[in-house]
């Protein structure tokens, strides 16, 4: 299945609001958004996409090596600072996150993101670097497994699902997508949901094995720091923890800390700097030619100018 970007029109039109501005595509992919990004943008113009897949990264360089307005980094969104350097500081005009994983690594076998194609276990974004998920699994303990699949992937079986891949584990290797998707539904049956029994259970290990929401909170720290004012951060998620994670952060740059209840409230006090522009989600017109955008929502902050 094609890439098709989520949320790309509203996306880049929320983003780009100069067109002499520096801008970061934090998550490249396989290049829609920067692609439309980049078409907004002037000759004076930078853009600057970064990915930690290689794969993207080659794609990158296959469409946008040529142009003088476009820097191109191998490396994760939690690296953005390292990456432009402490001058960027207060300059950047936008920075867009694109979260999740692309149709191209969840249909790829090899990359072992999905159980819906038989591959070995791997789930890294970055296939050069990190501990791959059968590893992972080869090693964790019970609880701390409980603890994983019930906090990253908000599975409600997750005792007895840990109990299950524990048990078979110490019998035999876990190595490939389907055998562990297989050990999931010996425990979860899928009766007549729609979802996959192991669903919730692939989306834990992977959030484990690249260390998603710990990397999501670098670079949204990041990102806001590096905005000039006016400067956009556009941020689409699609599953509740990587929501709940922006939304909580946007939040505490654009509201006061509370204050003790019988103390009066001071909002003078507090230095504005940000503020919020809205949340939008993908229509029904969009979700019909791409399921996959069915759960994506998009946050937008703003630097007060």
């Amino acid at each position: 299945m094609a890439h098709i970007p989520v949320l790309l029109e509203e996306a880049v039109h929320q983003l780009v609001q100069s067109s002499d501005g520096i801008y970061v595509d934090g998550t490249f992919g396989r290049g829609g958004h920067a692609s439309m990004i980049l078409s907004k943008l002037s000759l004076n113009a930078r853009l600057i996409v970064m990915d930690k897949d290689p794969l993207a990264i080659a794609m990158a360089q296959k469409m946008m090596s040529t142009d003088s307005r476009v820097m191109i980094a191998h490396q994760s969104f939690s690296q953005i600072q390292a990456t432009l350097g402490e001058e960027s500081a207060g300059k950047v005009t936008g920075v867009l996150l694109d979260l999740g994983v692309s149709s191209p690594q969840l249909d790829e076998a090899e990359r072992g993101f999905s159980f819906m194609h038989d591959g070995p276990l791997d789930m890294r974004m970055n296939p050069d670097r990190g501990e791959t998920a059968a590893a992972w699994l080869a090693r964790v303990s019970f609880a701390e497994l409980r603890e994983a699949l019930k906090t990253f992937g908000e599975e409600r079986k997750a005792g007895r699902i840990a109990a299950r891949i524990i048990a078979v584990r110490d019998e035999r290797a876990i190595t490939r997508t389907h055998q562990l998707a297989d050990i999931v539904a010996s425990v979860v049956p899928r009766g007549g949901a729609k979802k996959h029994p192991a669903t919730r259970t692939f989306q834990a290990i992977r959030i484990v094995v690249n260390q998603e929401l710990s990397e999501l909170e670098a670079g949204l720290s990041q990102a806001a720091s590096i905005l000039a004012p006016s400067g956009r951060l556009v941020v689409i998620s699609f599953h509740s923890l990587e929501d709940r994670l922006t939304k909580q952060f946007m939040r505490r740059l654009t509201s006061p800390p509370p204050t003790p209840r019988k103390l009066p409230l001071q909002e003078s006090a507090f230095d504005r700097r940000f503020k919020l522009l809205g949340k939008w989600k993908p229509s029904a017109a969009e979700v019909e030619r791409n399921p996959r955008a069915r759960s994506a929502v998009m946050r937008v902050l703003e630097k007060v100018a």
